[in-house]
Parts: C-alpha cells; structure tokens; sequence
C-alpha cells in the first residue's frame, strides 16, 4: 500500500491556491471541475500529493481539532519570519522536542493546523 493524497475541504479555493503554493510552496500540478459547483485541486510533486476541494455545499465545515499537516522546512527562523511577515498568527511554538527537530504551527486560511518543521 503507498500513501497518495491528502483531501481536505476549502471555503475558498483562489485563496487556498495562494496559501500552498505561496506560503508552503507547493507546485499545481492539477486543477479541474468535478461535476455542478465543485472544483479540484492537486498540489505538490512525486508520489504525495495535497488535495483542495470546492463545492458551496461544503462551506460549513469543521477543519478538524486534531489535525495537522506536517511540511519539512530548510530554516525554521526564515519560515517562521515569513510567516509573520504575511499576517499569520503563530498558535504553537517553535517548539523543539528533541535535538533533531524544532517546528512551530499556524493555522491556514481554512483554519487547518500547518506545522513547519526543521530537521537536523
């Protein structure tokens, strides 16, 4: 079994868009309409993959307490400073639970938790 995608639902996708590929940097790599009033979208590169999807019936959503997505970073004081610098709040760290890793996390315009993280 290989892990694929990640789905989650979005308020707004142009907005969503921006975020992962701005902010986390992730790449478009497919972009369709499924069907009346829901559009698709896949972000990243290789086997793994994020997937955005629209649809007006799916506003009312509870983008999950528990929930994170995990992104690897090169610097975590350069992302975090960006992160700032764009009006996110921090809601979590930096934290460094132990000597290889340090992250810290915010939230994205959907209110799912993003946790960038520095490996050693």
């Amino acid at each position: 079994m290989k892990f694929l995608w990640t789905t989650i639902h979005v308020k707004n996708m142009e907005e969503s868009l921006k975020f992962y590929q701005e902010v986390v940097g992730l790449r478009l790599s497919d972009r369709f309409n499924s069907g009346s009033n829901m559009e698709i979208s896949f972000l990243g590169e290789g086997e793994t993959k994020l997937e955005l999807i629209y649809s007006e019936k799916f506003q009312n959503f509870n983008p999950g307490n528990g929930v994170s997505m995990g992104f690897k970073v090169e610097s975590l004081d350069v992302s975090l400073n960006m992160v700032k610098e764009k009006g996110y709040e921090i809601i979590t760290g930096p934290v460094q639970p132990n000597p290889h890793i340090k992250y810290f996390i915010f939230l994205d315009p959907n209110g799912y938790k993003i946790q960038f993280a520095e490996q050693s």
